[in-house]
């Protein structure tokens, strides 16, 4: 699907697309990646029954979301990363302007798709998961958590502004996955609330695991740097309360996403799995 959407013929309404910012674009989606975030939205759905095209084009609005901000997280003004995911990230296999309009197209795709009636005929649920997917992504939301995050050292070390910040950068989108998948399955009240705090168990394990891997993991198989956190001087809660904590608290987190998911029965399997691999992984 992402293939497809991100080829070189213009929509109705678009003038052209030019073919160097479609190969960025594609280099940076395209390129390989776990798909965690569009695999929650998908299989959050799912658990509710709906299994169809408008499912998989929301996901793939989320995945542009979050390769546009890696696109310009890697940038030299933000975490100067020459590799990501095994390959030249976009400013190196192109140039630093075109990834900055690879990244900032990649954003304004997204809501191009979500908002598209392609996606769903309710124009109150396009426009709802719009908004939703403005606010995980933007001031509030990831790019407010980017904005911390590039602060460093300058903020305050405490827990909490840890958790505030993890939450925004990291936890915001995939928070979002979940919510949007039982939201677009016609989850009720219950179901959507129950599948927010999956989201939000699954954004704090990813950022545990995430900064669990940059002290122990290994540069060759995660395809990026690691040992960043520690060179720049950043407050982890690894850094803050040490490697037995952090394993003790993932398998905390993945014990409270099995209860949440318990009435869904074998219909949440995938997902109870899905939240075991996100604090388990090793890449």
């Amino acid at each position: 699907m992402l293939d497809a959407l991100l080829d070189g013929v213009p929509l109705m309404g678009e003038v052209a697309r030019p073919e160097r910012l479609v190969a960025a674009m594609r280099h940076a989606v395209l390129g390989g990646g776990k798909r965690l975030r569009p695999f929650l939205l998908v299989e959050a759905a799912r658990l509710f029954g709906r299994e169809d095209e408008g499912a998989l084009r929301a996901a793939c609005a989320l995945e542009c979301v979050h390769c546009y901000s890696l696109v310009h997280d890697d940038l030299p003004a933000m975490d100067d990363d020459d590799i990501r995911r095994g390959r030249p990230t976009v400013h190196r296999a192109f140039d630093e302007a075109t990834a900055i309009l690879a990244g900032d197209a990649l954003l304004t795709f997204a809501f191009d798709v979500i908002a598209d009636p392609a996606t769903d005929e309710d124009a109150d649920l396009r426009a709802g998961l719009t908004l939703d997917l403005a606010r995980a992504s933007g001031l509030g939301g990831m790019a407010g958590g980017q904005m911390l995050d590039l602060l460093g050292s300058a903020v305050s070390c405490e827990e909490a502004d840890i958790r505030r910040l993890q939450s925004m950068k990291t936890g915001a989108l995939i928070r979002f996955a979940a919510r949007a998948g039982a939201r677009m399955g016609g989850g009720s009240a219950d179901d959507i609330a129950r599948l927010t705090r999956f989201g939000e168990i699954a954004g704090l394990a990813f950022q545990l695991a995430d900064d669990l891997l940059d002290v122990l993991g290994d540069a060759e198989a995660l395809g990026k740097a690691t040992g960043k956190d520690a060179a720049l001087g950043k407050a982890t809660l690894v850094e803050l309360h040490g490697v037995d904590w952090t394993k003790d608290t993932l398998a905390g987190l993945v014990s409270e996403a099995d209860g949440l998911l318990e009435p869904y029965g074998a219909r949440g399997a995938i997902l109870r799995q899905t939240a075991r691999f996100i604090a388990e992984r090793r890449s």
